[in-house]
């Protein structure tokens, strides 16, 4: 995979370059000092992973982000853990908060190649019924029972179907899969995450647990979440 690194600090770049040595399939073609530089890189070579800084000057890494070709993933390296809702928003890979464990790294890397390999083998959805919708993945068909949907991850024009032992992905977005679900089953909790209501195993104000993922709630989303799912109307305060 094709990667540079994107950060205004010269020390934050020189450590991420030295945690990527070695580890295998990566290739670096560069480190930039801001937006500006790696968008004009990008324009005429081949990138499949930025490291991205959040806080930089001129254009911040979030806009950047948002900016990219769909074909692009993006892991965000920042010294900021507040951003890392807005960075879930920007459909980004994975958020590291500096200083950077090299096994944290590889574990971000592990799930880049895991959707490089969702995009290369995307599907597409053939039927929807009553109980069951039917994905075309990797030439088969795959029958994906409702009551078995995890949640829903959205990625750039595709989403990722998260089931108990499987994840299916389609090439469509996450407000045309939601319009498949069934309403009141499924809710959306953030511009990237729709969460199957039955399957939520605990939640706080900020994030929702589903077996082993953590989702974050947005803010856009929350009061109408927890007034689904609690089955009242919310204080303003929320």
């Amino acid at each position: 995979m094709n990667c540079i690194i994107v950060d205004d600090e010269p020390l934050a770049r020189e450590g991420i370059l030295l945690h990527l040595q070695g580890i295998p399939d990566i290739v670096i073609l560069g480190s930039f000092n801001s937006a500006r530089k790696a968008h004009d890189f990008i324009s005429n070579n081949p990138v499949d992973l930025i490291f991205l800084d959040v806080e930089m000057p001129g254009i911040n890494g979030v806009n950047f982000a948002a900016s990219l070709p769909k074909e692009i993933l993006v892991i965000f390296v920042t010294a900021y853990s507040e951003y890392a809702l807005e960075s879930y928003e920007a459909d980004a890979i994975d958020y590291l908060v500096k200083p950077v464990e090299r096994e944290r790294l590889e574990r971000a890397i592990a799930k880049a190649f895991f959707y490089r390999g969702l995009l290369d083998k995307q599907g597409i959805t053939e039927s929807i019924e009553s109980d069951f919708i039917l994905i075309k993945a990797e030439r088969r068909y795959h029958k994906i029972f409702f009551d078995d949907i995890l949640y829903v991850q959205g990625l750039k024009d595709y989403v990722v179907i998260f089931t108990e032992n499987n994840k299916i992905v389609t090439a469509m977005n996450l407000k045309t899969i939601s319009g498949y679900l069934k309403p009141g089953r499924f809710v959306r909790v953030s511009k990237s995450y729709l969460v199957n209501l039955k399957r939520i195993d605990s939640f706080d104000v900020h994030t929702i647990y589903i077996k082993n993922a953590e989702i974050p709630i947005g803010e856009v989303f929350k009061r109408a979440f927890f007034e689904i799912y609690l089955g009242k109307n919310l204080p303003d305060s929320l």
